[in-house]
């Protein structure tokens, strides 16, 4: 079974004075919301409500970007091959493409590789550099990875050892061995108290072109229309919606609302989008789509997809993604239910601290997807194992706030072939025997570092709100708080005492819509993956978000239940 939330109302610690002009335009409400995400003061609200383009930080603030634009320089100058050798995912697709694009737009001869999954697996690899050199022809001068490289000591040695220098575009922790031999590593993660740790990886190569193009101009090339590219990266991988992150969706989702990536345009036709993009359809909907070509093992397709300036071409491959995220699904359903059923036998939430599974009939581009489900499930981090017929395991993992699954990774070192990857998403190599000390070492780890606090799961609710108040004039002023995400999540409120109108409708896909009223207020609401919670007896306490619905001309609140109580 599901764990229970306990619901916490946020306190609001700041001050909800903007000045008296901003204190008229935005209701009461928006303005406790403002303060509750730290922002403080009419100039401070000003740019978190409007961010400009023209606050974005000088790049060569980023460690070792000069660095890397010079010899980024050389090879334009010199006529060198070079190749990028990116990830598979929606991050390292998205950042391959726009630095191709640059390199392109400078007259540089390049060439680009993506590994396959089951075949070079994740990163520089000696599989994937061999395939890499096979597909450009000849060794390159120059390769640049991005979203990879971090921790690549002895591939960046064995790359150098060939005559072929590296730059490292990238966002992942370092790994136990030290910076790489590369001729620059631009990554903050390595950088003391850097102010750019919240990038992804293709922020940090939108950050690279600022720098190129700030030394040496291109009068035909504007970056900014790039910036859906940016955005699709930053909200699909998860990183922090602050800073620049923030500023960088905010303007990609506006370019993406007036055309912007063919490619992108084309997923939005397949999903049928009907309103302007937000960053849940990126996540829902474009994310999804992209990342299922990897997972299924064909990056290509996305990457090409995105590469594509023909509409026509475009939508082929939007469909062939279409087909791949389907193929996704059934097999992230059957290793859901596979997944649940070895809980059911084996696991005791009540004193379990973790999750760890394994199955020689899991397909791995999807494991990541079923631990992050039952993480969200069962407030645990969770590993999820894909074994191949030799017995060695490729695993995803998912944590909750205050775990750190890179931590937890080099503590458990001893029992893995290998690890590494992010606080909250990780991945790790291990061999089928040892799986099971490996789960007792991850409990262990969490047991003495964690409290059991950490491991409660906590629906933090930002506001009590009653139904009346829920108008499209307060939308209007609401919307100028997204993009919703990381570190800037969508607002939750929570009305008390709701009656339901008629009886619950289960929906296709396990959802559930539901005719609420509170007082004679009435509002209809959706609850996604609703269809297996059992509902208390009205009367309910609710918690839900807010979104804009335009269904046939008609613009309304829409309500997204997130949890349902007794009144309390």
């Amino acid at each position: 079974m599901s764990m229970k939330f306990c619901w916490e109302l946020r306190p609001t610690d700041g001050d909800e004075d903007f000045g008296a002009e901003l204190n008229s335009q935005l209701p009461r409400l928006v303005r406790r919301l403002l303060a509750q995400r730290g922002v403080s003061g009419r100039d401070t609200a000003l740019r978190f409500l409007n961010p400009r383009l023209a606050d974005l930080e000088d790049p060569f603030l980023l460690g070792e970007m000069e660095a890397a634009v010079k010899r980024i320089f050389r090879a334009a100058d010199e006529g060198e091959h070079v190749c990028i050798y990116g990830d598979y995912d929606v991050d390292g697709v998205s950042a391959v493409t726009l630095m191709y694009t640059v390199l392109r737009a400078y007259g540089i001869h390049t060439d680009y590789f993506i590994p396959v999954r089951t075949r070079e697996g994740y990163g520089l690899s000696e599989e994937g550099i061999a395939h890499a050199v096979e597909k450009c022809g000849e060794v390159p001068q120059l390769i640049i990875t991005v979203d990879c490289g971090t921790s690549s000591v002895e591939e960046v040695q064995r790359l150098n050892e060939m005559g072929v220098d590296v730059v490292i575009l990238d966002h992942h922790e370092g790994g136990p061995h030290g910076r790489p031999p590369a001729v620059a590593v631009v990554n903050a993660k390595l950088e003391q108290d850097s102010p750019f740790t919240y990038l992804c990886s293709a922020g940090v190569v939108f950050k690279l072109a600022h720098a190129m193009l700030k030394l040496r101009r291109l009068p035909d090339f504007d970056l900014k229309q790039y910036l859906d590219l940016v955005a699709t990266a930053t909200v699909a991988d998860i990183v922090p919606l602050v800073g620049e992150n923030r500023l960088l969706t905010r303007h990609g989702l506006r370019v993406m609302e007036r055309g912007g990536n063919v490619g992108i345009q084309a997923i939005n036709r397949v999903t049928e989008l009907s309103k302007r993009p937000s960053a849940s359809h990126v996540s829902f909907r474009i994310g999804p789509r992209l990342n299922a070509a990897g997972r299924m093992d064909s990056p290509m397709d996305a990457l090409h997809l995105l590469m594509t300036p023909d509409p026509a071409r475009a939508m082929q491959l939007a469909l062939r993604l279409e087909e791949h995220n389907r193929a996704r699904q059934q097999e992230e359903e059957k290793i859901r239910r596979e997944a649940m059923e070895m809980l059911e036998r084996d696991f005791n939430p009540e004193k379990d601290r973790v999750i760890v599974l394994g199955s020689r009939t899991w397909h791995p581009g999807v494991v990541g997807i079923v631990a992050s489900l039952l993480m969200r499930r069962y407030h645990k981090p969770t590993f999820i194992i894909s074994l191949d017929e030799q017995g060695i395991g490729k695993g995803s993992g998912r944590s909750v706030p205050g775990i750190s699954l890179v931590q937890a990774i080099h503590h458990c070192a001893d029992t893995l072939i290998s690890g590494g990857g992010h606080e909250m998403a990780a991945g790790l190599v291990i061999r089928e025997e040892m799986i099971d000390a490996f789960r007792r070492k991850f409990d262990a780890f969490v047991n003495e570092t964690v409290s059991a606090d950490k491991l409660k799961p906590i629906l933090a609710v930002d506001a009590e709100v009653a139904f009346q108040e829920l108008t499209l004039e307060l939308l209007d002023s609401y919307e100028q708080l997204e993009p919703f995400g990381n570190s800037n999540p969508q607002p939750v409120f929570m009305s008390r005492n709701v009656m339901l109108s008629d009886a619950p409708r289960h929906l296709q896909g396990n959802h559930l819509r539901l005719s609420l009223r509170q007082g004679c207020c009435e509002c209809d609401a959706m609850y996604f993956n609703g269809g297996h919670v059992r509902l208390p007896d009205p009367p309910w306490d609710i918690a839900f978000t807010i979104d804009r619905n335009v269904w046939r001309g008609r613009t309304s609140v829409a309500i997204s239940i997130q949890d349902i109580r007794p009144a309390e």
